[in-house]
């Protein structure tokens, strides 16, 4: 990444932050309305798990990665304590230093609960500036990160509620441009959700469904102005039901749902040369749709009601993801899965396979990315993840002790 130019096409592909990601109104799309917010990567699966299920996660078996997809499932797992560290280059075929990298973990504190905390950096590589001729200014790595603490607890015996706060960093210019433009690393703290029901039928099958809303959080802003943007505060939720074949084989049947909870781009009224009507605040005037700049709450609530082409376009803004899991002996699995999203909104169709050892304490998940189009960015993403999952001889003394049922 030697030039300036990168970073307008890594804004274009993601819609990094408010510094990058303003909303052209003089060229505005009136039919396509892509929902960009600050600090993107809180929406990429960071584990190959769920990234090898089409980016479903928020009802299957609870691991170490619970903290990410449904903290509240962490109150159902079964070992005493655990980790998982994941791994996924970025934008591998035109990006060679861009990377995701995740860390997780949590402790049992006793039958009921559970606590976490986890990691997640995103290194955009190493970019040059440039000034207005051209010339070099500055190198720079541009990084983000989030850091977070969890707590779940069951409710019932089949369900559980839990809850995460962390912190958020966005450092996307350093001090290259701080003379001129006041730039500074964007900062928020958030809040995560959780809701989940698990329920068992029979010895080998069960169901579970899930529900959580994600980065509930302050607006970032990477100046002294009033420019603030939306974090991706986000709705899941979803179900999986497990159907056991025989003792050794089983197999996972999931289905996820998730909808960014931030205002929708308005269409904004035109004159007869095309151009933006402004009021005479200096605003532009709305045609259709409400005001994007409103406070936190009222984005997030307001964001099932605010497309400008009513119930259809919201229902668009949804998108899907359905998966499978195989599991032999609980050593090997196997999965797929697809991740849709309206044309409208994005228009990311990709599918996505992957496997999965366990041995002991030790498993290592892998997982591919196949994008619907050609030459798409995407293609070709990898996933890695390790696991450890450890049972202390406490708590398997304590369960080989415990009355039959």
């Amino acid at each position: 990444m030697k030039n300036k130019f990168v970073i307008f096409t890594c804004a274009f592909l993601f819609g990094i932050s408010g510094v990058f990601a303003q909303v052209n109104v003089a060229g505005q799309d009136t039919s396509r309305r892509v929902i960009t917010t600050a600090v993107p990567f809180l929406t990429i699966a960071p584990d190959a798990r769920s990234g090898a299920m089409g980016d479903a996660g928020v009802a299957i078996s609870p691991d170490a990665n619970s903290v990410y997809w449904n903290i509240a499932k962490l109150a159902f797992v079964k070992n005493d304590f655990g980790f998982s560290l994941s791994y996924a280059p970025w934008l591998a075929k035109i990006i060679d230093d861009m990377s995701l990298s995740y860390l997780s973990g949590y402790y049992k504190i006793n039958r009921e609960q559970s606590v976490a905390i986890s990691m997640t950096y995103f290194n955009m590589g190493d970019i040059q500036f440039t000034d207005e001729y051209g010339e070099p200014l500055q190198n720079f790595n541009p990084r983000e990160f989030a850091i977070s603490g969890s707590y779940s607890r069951l409710l019932t015996e089949n369900m559980s509620v839990g809850i995460t706060l962390k912190y958020i960093n966005s450092n996307l210019t350093g001090n290259v441009f701080s003379s001129t433009n006041d730039a500074q690393p964007g900062q928020s703290i958030a809040a995560d959700i959780g809701w989940y029901w698990h329920k068992d039928i029979g010895q080998l099958s069960n169901i579970a469904v899930g529900a959580t809303i994600t980065d509930i959080g302050n607006k970032i802003t990477y100046s002294d102005d009033e420019q603030k943007e939306f974090i991706p505060t986000n709705l899941r939720f979803g179900a999986a039901y497990k159907l056991g074949l025989d003792p050794n084989n089983s197999i996972t049947f999931v289905l996820d749902f998730n909808k960014l909870m931030v205002p929708t781009p308005p269409v904004y009224a035109l004159d007869e040369n095309g151009r933006v009507i402004y009021d005479q605040n200096g605003d532009p005037v709305i045609a259709r749709g409400k005001d994007p700049n409103r406070p936190l709450l009222s984005g997030m609530f307001g964001s099932f009601a605010d497309a400008p082409d009513g119930a259809p376009e919201e229902f668009s803004e949804f998108m899907i993801s359905p998966a499978m899991e195989y599991w032999y002996k609980e050593l090997f699995a196997v999965r797929a899965g697809y991740f849709w999203e309206s044309y409208d909104k994005g228009n990311r169709k990709f599918f996505t396979m992957g496997v999965g050892l366990r041995y002991n304490v030790f498993g290592i998940d892998f997982a591919y990315l196949v994008p619907q189009k050609r030459e798409h960015p995407l293609a070709e993403t990898l996933r890695f993840s390790l696991v450890f999952n450890f049972f202390n001889k406490k708590s398997r003394e304590s369960i080989l002790n415990e009355p039959a049922k």
